[in-house]
């Protein structure tokens, strides 16, 4: 080979070699969803899509939202996958979604999926509003499980009940908005002025409370039915309640940010996200998934949580999560554990 032609292939090697680099994307996906389930998501998607890496940024629902509102005018994130509908909608109304039909989405029940064409959002799971009682320690006090929501102000449990501060966790917020929607706004307040007596903290994460009754710091964590589930599995003390008046829900959802520059690869994910297969395993945990046929009962959950479910109106709820937040906060965030 002559000088000059080695020279040649040089350059076009040189250039050649930026341009496969660039054909893996990166992904930067902001969720709320339960850190022991990410790393599963994680490699089931990038196995099918080898090209598409995922880089989560995880916290909290409320966390993530205020994270993202503040990022509005300069957005950090590609997706989010696994954020409340409530929050998704908010972001909606700020015009900061892409609206995205992904394919298979005429699969999904209805409930699970932004009322626009194309959706702004698509659902995932339901996570379900649950009481986690300790058996053991209610013994030692002589206490007597709770069957309803109004059975939480009754003076036996002063000081035993552990709620999510609705604020930062969208488990909080499910309870208060579901609390509005089942009574009304007066009712709620009065309930929740009751329950504030009985509380002795409110936490800034949705699963933390179910986790202290399963450790016996608490006989009453206000939770949803995932660690429950997950918690009786590990040989926790506690029993799964969803009071008899019904149980406020949120759905996990996934949508595009607007302006993303990596648009095809977030269409691609969130096609994957609707799968009959990432259905299956949404409902490793969930015993709600969004596609029809697919969910298997969980251990310890029972097989109609869907019939506890109440008729959630995901646009009232985001519509005065701001109004209820402020009033929340001035009532009762005296009690809130301290922001790590």
């Amino acid at each position: 080979m002559n000088r000059h032609m080695f020279f040649m292939l040089a350059g076009a090697m040189s250039v050649a070699l930026p341009t496969i680099a660039s054909a893996q994307t990166e992904l930067t996906v902001y969720t709320a969803v339960e850190a022991v389930d990410l790393d599963r998501y994680k490699a089931t998607f990038e196995k099918a899509h080898p090209d598409i890496t995922i880089n989560w940024v995880r916290d909290s629902t409320g966390v993530m939202t205020a994270k993202l509102l503040a990022e509005k005018d300069n957005p950090q994130a590609d997706v989010v996958w696994g954020l409340a509908a409530t929050s998704l909608l908010l972001l909606k109304t700020e015009g900061m979604l892409e609206a995205y039909a992904p394919k298979g989405v005429e699969a999904l029940d209805k409930k699970f999926v932004d009322r626009d064409t194309p959706p702004s959002w698509v659902g995932m799971d339901a996570y379900v509003a649950a009481l986690c009682y300790n058996t053991v320690e209610a013994a030692k006090l002589g206490l007597t499980p709770p069957k309803t929501w109004e059975d939480l102000t009754k003076p036996e449990y002063k000081g035993h009940v552990v709620m999510p501060n609705p604020s930062s966790s969208g488990t909080g917020f499910l309870d208060v908005s579901g609390w509005m929607q089942m009574w009304g706004e007066e009712k709620a307040w009065s309930f929740m002025d009751k329950l504030h007596e009985n509380i002795s903290a409110y936490t800034h994460s949705g699963s933390k409370p179910c986790k202290m009754a399963g450790a016996g710091e608490a006989v009453i964590g206000v939770s949803f039915e995932f660690p429950g589930a997950k918690a009786k599995s590990a040989g926790a003390p506690i029993d799964i309640i969803f009071p008899t008046e019904g149980s406020g829900w949120e759905a996990e959802a996934t949508a595009i940010i607007a302006g993303t520059a990596n648009l095809e690869a977030a269409k691609t994910l969130v096609d994957w996200s609707v799968t009959k297969e990432a259905n299956e395993m949404y409902n490793a945990g969930y015993a709600v998934v969004a596609y029809p046929g697919v969910a298997k009962a969980v251990e310890h959950l029972p097989s109609d949580i869907a019939a506890k479910m109440i008729d959630n109106d995901f646009e009232w709820a985001a519509n005065n999560r701001a109004t209820i937040l402020k009033e929340w906060q001035k009532r009762y965030d005296a009690k809130s554990e301290p922001k790590s």
